[in-house]
């Protein structure tokens, strides 16, 4: 009798039929309405997030909700001076939870640290960092064939996500210190360079 209620309870632990339930959405042009989904077994939390995208005069402002990791959760910015994306995440652990969108949480006020970013082929400009963009970033990017050295700011929390590494960047890295991006090695992989490609993988996982 002992033996069949161990069983049981370890088969009730690994039951797929206990996953966690999310919403989940994706919208550009209001609240985040998301349906009803079950999430596969190693995504045990429900992730609310705000994901701002500043290009020029430009910005665009996406909800996203969804099934997550709880590895992955967090907020911070990757800029890189002609372009800046930013991410305010919430996450939770009950079935639902992810019903209200968050708002955006990062600031724009200059936090004294400074970084080289890329403008055209140009890579020595000096790039005052924002908010929690507390390291300096470089990386490889090949679309459309045309290989470019993207640099900028991140912040930590950014870096320490070790989950995804985007399609099309190559030799990512993260450094902490004012001007550390330059043409030295890097000490610290950085495997997530851009927030909408963190939500768009995750969503065509499920």
């Amino acid at each position: 009798m002992d033996l069949y209620i161990i069983a049981v309870v370890l088969f009730s632990l690994f039951d797929g039929g206990h996953s966690i339930k999310c919403y989940q959405c994706t919208d550009v042009t209001g609240p985040c309405v998301g349906a009803e989904t079950e999430c596969p077994a190693l995504l045990t939390a429900c992730a609310s997030a705000t994901v701002v995208g500043y290009i020029g005069n430009n910005v665009v402002t996406t909800k996203v909700k969804s099934c997550n990791s709880p590895l992955t959760c967090g907020n911070g910015s990757v800029n890189y001076g002609i372009a800046r994306e930013t991410i305010s995440m919430k996450c939770c652990n009950t079935d639902l939870c992810n019903s209200q969108d968050v708002p955006d949480s990062n600031t724009i006020i200059p936090n004294g640290k400074q970084c080289y970013y890329c403008d055209g082929n140009n890579c020595s400009n000096k790039l005052k960092c924002l908010g929690t963009e507390d390291y300096c970033i470089k990386a490889k990017a090949n679309f459309d064939s045309l290989p470019a050295t993207v640099k900028g700011c991140v912040s930590k929390s950014v870096c320490d996500i070790t989950s995804l590494v985007p399609e099309g960047y190559v030799d990512v890295s993260c450094c902490q210190g004012d001007l550390c991006n330059s043409a030295k090695r890097f000490n610290l992989n950085l495997l997530l360079l851009s927030w909408p490609f963190f939500f768009y993988t995750m969503f065509h996982l499920l």
